[in-house]
């Protein structure tokens, strides 16, 4: 039997036998919650804040959140939702069967890797997707750079790929688009969103075009120490892995440890709760090393692209509260073109929503893409929340739905990749016109054949239209915003005038 075919078992079984001797979720269930009022949605939300992990949280009456609990929290958290007279059912009795068995199927495909390579047909482990970046420096040396910017907190490089046709031949640096992938580790489909952005870019000679007026930096594993745990010991851990002192729980959220507008909702300050923002901002050095690169290139970052898992959203700033930035006309619209073209390429039936963060996902303060975008001055600033395609259980996308996903996701990318160098590189401006789309309902949207287009001003709250518009104005995004009492949106929302 050759080496090559002894790795590959040893590989498979290896992935079975870390289930055993890792952490176990035997015991732990999947609660099931679907509020009937505004105040149980906000009594329930603020479990978020200790130590019970949300999987899913629904942002209307009628949406249901589910949350997995620990066996020596479940008594206390079911007799909690008693008292409120709030209903639940169980929908997983033992989480840690679920887990068991998306592991043997991973393994039943995982295949070893000669070194170097990359795949899309199943999970590559940590050291693989490092190799993977370290390779392509070597055999493409005129084009791509890889460097540690920065170590984790285990001492991990956190790498990079910069890759680049050379200088702009002028005063001005070029355009760059920075991509992250990972920060959540647990949210396995991000890092192979990324290689498989690198591997279009770098490997195939089609799209030299897109690096030669364009400079991409690309960070495929943000949280490696974290990604490195989820697959050697638990598999649903989503944090960093530093213990703050004086803590009793490991890990920090590094995507509420980002210092703008740092812990002023959607953050805990519980170190054992899934959302703890960290002791201070930049408490962790994962974060800190993104910061200081991104803000070492914030001349020529003109795009910034974060990939997370799931939902099949597009979000916009600002992620601290339902307010929209000043270019929110520009955000709506080349988001839009971004999941019109996800969507022409899909084979797994993807649809996406283009939304302000904080209204079509949750409020969360210290992320990247508000910190990106108020502090390092990169006015296009996004969030990924990739598909779960037909998984059973959230975070958990088949390996076999890999590619389809990759494939379509990077369909979007190059649609962000046109409009910068529309913008900045061929001077062109196409997100202007504005032709006033009328919207029935939240729930059933009108079409429109006309381009997109809004408008509004810093601190107004508002929503987008979702993604079977092609065009709106101000009045067409407020149009969308759903101001009914089952809305989960504030007050304030609720009072906004349309």
């Amino acid at each position: 039997m050759s080496a090559f075919a002894i790795t590959n078992i040893f590989l498979v079984f290896s992935l079975i036998l870390n289930g055993c001797n890792g952490f176990s979720h035997r015991g732990y269930k999947l609660y099931e919650i679907t509020p009937e009022s505004l105040e149980d949605a906000e009594y329930l939300h603020a479990f978020s804040n200790e130590k019970f992990d949300f999987w899913r949280e629904g942002q209307r009456l009628g949406e249901p959140t589910d949350i997995m609990v620990a066996p020596e929290d479940q008594q206390e958290f079911e007799q909690k939702l008693a008292n409120r007279g709030m209903k639940y059912q169980v929908v997983v009795e033992d989480v840690e069967s679920i887990l068991q068995q998306e592991k043997f199927e991973r393994s039943m495909a995982r295949s070893a890797l000669g070194p170097g390579s990359v795949t899309f047909t199943n999970y590559m482990l940590l050291e693989e997707q490092m190799a993977y970046l370290r390779r392509l420096a070597q055999d493409y040396p005129n084009n791509v750079t890889v460097e540690s910017i920065g170590q984790s907190h285990e001492g991990r490089d956190i790498l990079i790929l910069k890759l680049s046709s050379g200088s702009s031949g002028t005063s001005s640096p070029k355009p760059a688009i920075f991509i992250d992938a990972g920060i959540h580790c647990r949210e396995w489909i991000a890092p192979p969103v990324a290689l498989y952005a690198i591997q279009q870019l770098v490997e195939n000679t089609a799209n030299a075009a897109l690096y030669a007026n364009v400079d991409w930096y690309i960070v495929p594993n943000l949280n490696p120490d974290g990604y490195q745990y989820t697959t050697t010991v638990n598999r649903l851990w989503r944090k960093n892995r530093r213990l703050t002192d004086g803590a009793e729980c490991y890990g920090t959220d590094l995507n509420r440890n980002f210092g703008y507008q740092w812990m002023v909702g959607g953050a805990s300050s519980n170190p054992c709760s899934e959302t703890f923002a960290g002791p201070s901002e930049f408490s962790e050095p994962e974060a800190r090393a993104m910061r200081d690169f991104i803000l070492d290139h914030k001349d020529n970052i003109k795009l910034y692209v974060s990939f997370h898992s799931f939902g099949e959203l597009l979000l916009y700033p600002w992620s601290y509260a339902p307010l929209l930035p000043d270019n929110t006309e520009e955000l709506y619209a080349v988001g839009l073109r971004s999941v019109q073209a996800i969507e022409a390429a899909s084979v797994i039936g993807s649809e996406y929503t283009v939304n302000n963060s904080a209204i079509g996902l949750y409020v969360a303060a210290g992320v990247t893409t508000d910190w990106v975008k108020a502090e390092a001055g990169v006015d296009l600033s996004y969030i990924f929340e990739l598909p779960n395609g037909d998984a059973p259980w959230w975070f958990m996308l088949p390996a076999r739905q890999i590619r389809p996903v990759v494939e379509e996701t990077w369909a979007g990318i190059r649609a962000l990749y046109e409009y910068v160098e529309e913008k900045f590189v061929a001077g062109i401006t196409t997100t202007t016109s504005t032709t006033t789309t009328t919207v029935s309902s939240v729930d059933e949207p009108e079409s429109s054949t006309s381009s997109a287009s809004t408008s509004s001003t810093e601190g107004t709250s508002s929503t987008s239209p979702t993604t079977t518009s092609t065009t709106t104005t101000t009045t067409g995004i407020l149009r969308e915003l759903d101001l009914s009492e089952d809305s989960f949106v504030s007050d304030v929302l609720r009072s906004f005038p349309v």
